[in-house]
């Protein structure tokens, strides 16, 4: 099975969609839309980064038929941070990352439209401390 078909698999046994998946893996648009129509393959250190990001075991995509194997972290498959929680963080306003996670500028979360002014915001903490270099307090990480 190519990349892309696994990648689409991926998506599909997380109910995830394109837009989502470059919010946690923070791979461009272009890139996840090249992957997933087979026009390009990542290299191997990428497929290991977009497997850990999207919450599977490092060699996720190297197997021949890949099998959900999801990393626990904790008391979830990927520890969430609050936008607040990242603003006291980052010394900035939470309505700043959330429009930050609403507009896609932040590779490590991403925002999700649930009705006409309402969004429902994910930031995976460890990408973000990955990322950022700050240390998240477990005390901030949403159970």
């Amino acid at each position: 099975m190519l990349f892309g078909e696994k990648l689409k698999k991926a998506m599909q046994q997380l109910g995830i969609n394109q837009a989502q998946v470059v919010g946690m893996t923070g791979c461009s648009k272009g890139s996840i839309s090249q992957y997933l129509s087979g026009k390009q393959t990542p290299s191997a250190d990428r497929q290991r980064s977009i497997a850990v990001s999207l919450g599977f075991v490092p060699d996720y995509f190297d197997q021949d038929e890949p099998v959900v194997r999801m990393i626990k972290q904790g008391c979830g498959i990927i520890q969430e941070i609050r936008p607040s929680d990242v603003g006291k963080l980052m010394g900035m306003n939470h309505v700043t990352v959330e429009k930050g996670l609403i507009q896609g500028v932040f590779p490590w979360g991403y925002a999700i439209k649930t009705s006409e002014n309402r969004h429902r915001y994910f930031i995976n903490a460890r990408r973000f401390a990955e990322i950022e270099g700050i240390e998240v307090p477990p005390e901030m990480v949403a159970r």
